[in-house]
């Protein structure tokens, strides 16, 4: 990610509607109606001479799936980079932050400062440095994928990055703006992971992370293109409520112990050496 773009189950198939529908029939089956002749044993009856299988039964079987509403109303605007398809789980890489006291009162302090400059800011609601874009994997390609992840992982070892500099990013489409603190150290190790997150992407045939990216960590995000407005003096008076914050250098020097792995609801950690 740059100061331009941003560095980003079960399905029920036919075969289980096929179950359901001749387990119905299978209920209904030999019953005839009242007045009718019975059939011989072993031989299947008319279907005229069926009972008709209720509305409420029919209706527990649809024969085709709704697809979930893809409403950006419903998540603060946002719009989605791909389109929801059930089977599909959107599936991402990254260094998770984990938020402490001291920085929380820092955010504090910095988001307020943002938000005179664009009112509609709002916080994030936890902490990661990217590893991967979002990608898009199969459910039953799920466990082989972090199961490859792990295989990669296993010789790293742990290292420390400082995430200092306030930035300010937007996604490829610019359909959203992030203030971020961008990594001034650990650099190298940061790219050295993403090298092998890519090995894997590449396996899989997945979309790799973005050349020459600027690692963050994001703290807040809107919608839409809010650079012009963030850029410039606010970013400078960000700067400055940063370096006077007390044990600021302390505080955001990160020790890295894990690799995490998010793949819809699932989350999937990779500890480092």
């Amino acid at each position: 990610m740059s100061a331009g773009p941003l560095v980003g189950y079960s399905s029920s198939g036919s075969e289980d509607e096929d179950e359901a529908e001749a387990e119905i029939e299978a209920a209904t089956e030999g019953r005839t109606r009242p007045g009718a002749g019975h059939c011989r044993r072993g031989q299947s009856p008319d279907p005229s001479q069926r009972f008709p299988v209720p509305d409420s039964v029919l209706n527990m079987f649809p024969s085709t799936e709704e697809r979930p509403e893809d409403d950006s109303a419903k998540h603060g605007g946002r719009v989605r980079t791909f389109p929801h398809e059930r089977g599909n789980w959107a599936t991402h890489v990254y260094l998770p932050y984990e938020a402490r006291e001291e920085f929380l009162e820092l955010l504090d302090l910095l988001l307020p400062h943002a938000q005179t400059y664009v009112p509609r800011l709002v916080r994030m609601e936890a902490f990661h440095l990217s590893l991967s874009q979002s990608v898009v994997l199969r459910h039953h390609w799920i466990l082989p994928f972090v199961q490859a992840l792990k295989d990669r992982m296993a010789s790293f070892q742990r290292f420390f990055f400082t995430a200092n500099r306030v930035k300010i990013y937007t996604n490829q489409e610019k359909t959203r703006t992030f203030v971020g603190l961008e990594v001034t150290s650990g650099h190298a190790e940061c790219l050295d992971l993403v090298s092998e997150v890519d090995r894997v992407m590449e396996e899989f045939d997945l979309t790799t992370f973005y050349p020459d990216p600027s690692f963050h960590i994001s703290l807040a995000w809107c919608v839409g293109d809010a650079r012009p407005q963030l850029e410039g003096q606010c970013l400078q008076e960000l700067q400055e409520i940063l370096d006077e914050f007390e044990d600021s250098e302390m505080l955001l020097r990160v020790l890295t112990k894990q690799v995490r792995c998010k793949s819809g609801n699932k989350f999937f950690s990779l500890p480092l050496k």
